[in-house]
């Protein structure tokens, strides 16, 4: 249903309407579309008018408003509109070729890798994702890409970086692990981000934050893709998890645990984390703590299934097998369980890097056959997302004032949220990188 248009009369809307579109600058963008969901979570609007100016939204009008003369046109009068997506966990230097980052491992060096980001941060982007929160990458590499798509010199998402991951020695993040003895020992030697103990997991966040951090993520548990035998139950002690937490939260950074297993998931929410990512085995009492403490999950039901695939075809080492089976084996109950326990903050994050970049938005269709409603789905990959991270003043809506990060569908994913794979507009900060389904040349003239 359709939002009834706010005004008391229809002829003083209409010119209220048609008055404001044509005092706009002439160098405006006038974005016309056949439905506008401007508040995920709400009904959407009908035919709309967004005034784009200096990469913000100036207004949001009923109807399709009259062009200023001098004004760019997007004419999306066919189109369903709606916030530019976000996905709170991503790995956006991961390799889509699984077998050839693992046998090029020793000859890669930082500029292949740099490589592979590019296109990976285009092709996310292409894809509708004007947000990610990368969950995992090399300091120095996620800060430069960061940084280089805030000044417009890559095309990409806005990124909000982690750094490394923190784990303790021998733990799902340790890169030592599995390593020849003399390859481990040299990994280890400049392993600022592993930590045993609670001093040293201080030292290890205060490390990430020194190199850009804008979040900070540990793992609370064992994981599927280390390649260690180790399980996927609690790997930190509380006081090691407090400490990490305590820290982050010193320096102003957000911290999210990685945590598979209830007794790490619970250890983490009691540590104050703000989000958990993965959550695989959880129950009543956890789903509980989850609302006393008012964390987010995190769910990224495409990870496990991925993660079996690749493994069962040999592009990942063979301690990964049984834990990714494990993994994907009991996600997709537990998620059905999460979705339905009222209370539950639930943000969009699919993990990938595990699977393929671009392919982000398969995992909406995993949430609404587990349970999810299409339209809390995509509120959770905008307005949830948003607060999460800590943006809600300028992303997760399409208000007056926020910034013009813009996707556009061909028809209504409420109904088919399917259409979200098949983005055909995109437009981040005012510059359109996607339109008719093409991408348009960048930087823009």
């Amino acid at each position: 249903m359709l939002r009834p248009i706010a005004c008391a009369a229809l002829s003083l809307c209409l010119w209220a309407t048609t008055h404001a579109a044509l005092a706009a600058p002439a160098s405006d963008i006038v974005i016309h579309a056949g439905a506008l969901l401007d508040q995920p979570g709400e009904a959407p609007r009908g035919p709309s008018t967004l005034v784009v100016r200096d990469g913000r939204i100036a207004q949001v009008l009923e109807g399709h408003a009259p062009v200023p003369e001098g004004a760019r046109l997007i004419d999306l009068k066919d189109q369903f509109v709606l916030p530019g997506l976000i996905d709170a966990h991503v790995h956006i230097f991961s390799d889509d070729d699984k077998t050839a980052a693992r046998l090029e491992a020793m000859t890669r060096g930082a500029e292949n890798r740099f490589v592979v980001g590019l296109d990976n941060a285009r092709r996310t982007l292409a894809a509708g994702f004007t947000t990610v929160r990368d969950l995992g990458s090399e300091p120095a590499a996620i800060t430069a890409l960061r940084d280089g798509i805030e000044r417009g010199l890559i095309e990409g998402p806005t990124i909000i970086n982690a750094g490394r991951m923190i784990s303790i020695s021998g733990g799902h993040g340790d890169s030592a692990n599995g390593l020849a003895p003399r390859y481990a020992a040299l990994e280890r030697a400049e392993a600022v981000h592993t930590c045993d103990g609670p001093e040293d997991c201080r030292r290890a966040v205060r490390l990430q934050v020194a190199q850009g951090a804008m979040v900070i993520k540990f793992a609370a548990t064992g994981g599927v893709l280390s390649n260690v035998a180790g399980g996927l139950g609690r790997q930190m002690f509380d006081g090691e998890m407090k400490a990490i937490v305590e820290t982050a939260h010193a320096f102003g950074r957000k911290a999210t645990a990685h945590a598979h297993g209830k007794d790490g998931i619970e250890g983490a929410l009691r540590a104050g984390v703000d989000s958990i990512e993965h959550a695989t085995f959880t129950d009543a009492e956890t789903l509980a703590l989850f609302r006393k403490t008012g964390a987010y999950l995190v769910p990224t039901m495409i990870a496990p299934e991925a993660a079996v695939a690749q493994a069962r075809a040999g592009q990942r080492p063979p301690a990964v097998l049984a834990k990714a089976e494990e993994a994907a084996r009991i996600a997709y109950a537990k998620h059905i369980e999460q979705y339905a326990t009222a209370g539950v903050k639930i943000a969009f994050g699919t993990d990938t890097g595990v699977s393929a970049h671009g392919d982000n938005a398969t995992e909406f269709k995993m949430m609404v056959d587990a349970g999810m409603t299409p339209a809390r789905a995509i509120r959770s990959a905008t307005l949830d997302a948003a607060d999460l991270l800590g943006l809600s003043a300028s992303l997760g809506t399409l208000e007056v004032g926020k910034t013009a990060d813009i996707i556009a569908v061909a028809a209504s994913p409420l109904d088919d949220v399917t259409e979200l794979e098949r983005v055909t507009f995109v437009m981040r900060r005012g510059v359109t990188h996607r339109l008719g389904g093409a991408r348009q040349p960048w930087p823009a003239d």
